[in-house]
Parts: C-alpha cells; structure tokens; sequence
C-alpha cells in the first residue's frame, strides 16, 4: 500500500554533511521524496513537535539538540512507506542498529541519532500536517 511519512534528517546529520547520503538510502530503496525543506526549528516549534515526549526525563535535552542547527524535513512516500523508513533508520540507539542502517552509519548517540521517522501512518499524517501545507507535497 502506497503510504506517505514523514523523515527529518537532524542537525547532527546536517552539521556533517550526509544529508545527501541519507537521501540516497531512501530513494535507493524505492522511497520518494514528496517534499522536502531545510528549515531551523525554533524552541517553541521543537517543543509542540515533539509535545509527546514532554513528560520524559530527556525532553529538554531532545528540544535544545532539535534546536541547535537546521533540518532538512521530508515526506516520503512509497509503499509501506513507514515501516520502511523505520527498517531503514535503524534502532534509536546507534550502537544497536544494524549494519547497514543509517543510524548505524551516520548517528553519533541515542540523542544525536541522525535522523526522525514517523511510527505509524496516524503520527506520520499530523507531522506531515505539522511542517508541510497540502500544496507543498508533490
């Protein structure tokens, strides 16, 4: 099934100038790129963003790290668009993902991991709708 999700590459990743690798993997594995930004969040933008976590011990730390260089912001559509951009993502921690993956490639820490995926088709539908109108996904 044909999906669309939403992919922020992070400012560890932009700061190291991999964002066009980290493109590649995705279109390279039948992802399209819909739409895409590079923007520099602001602290309030990065707290509604991430709003579900807020009650989490690392939340201020994720929202000063969210805040601290620009991302590039993407959908991404394809089929099985979200469990797809998961596998290829790997897992949170780098040091637990898979050879291959790109957090395992490019993610400096479980904090400064690279990159953001949505987790389900509803979450990715409102961080679509949080950074990106209608009219700018192709």
């Amino acid at each position: 099934m044909k999906e669309q999700t939403l992919s922020i590459i992070k400012p560890d990743a932009v700061r190291k100038n991999v964002t066009g690798k980290i493109i590649d993997r995705f279109e390279s594995n039948g992802l399209r790129v819909a739409a895409s930004k590079k923007i520099h969040l602001s602290e309030c933008e990065a707290k509604a963003f991430y709003q579900v976590h807020a009650s989490r011990p690392f939340f201020k730390d994720l929202v000063q790290f969210m805040v601290s260089g620009p991302v590039v912001v993407m959908v991404l559509e394809g089929e099985n668009a979200v469990l797809k951009n998961r596998d290829l993502m790997g897992a949170t921690n780098p040091k637990e993902a898979k050879a291959g993956t790109i957090r395992a490639d490019f993610a400096e820490s479980i904090d400064a991991n690279a990159v953001h995926g949505s987790d389900s088709l509803e979450n990715a539908k409102n961080e679509i709708e949080f950074f990106f109108a209608k009219k700018e996904i192709f």
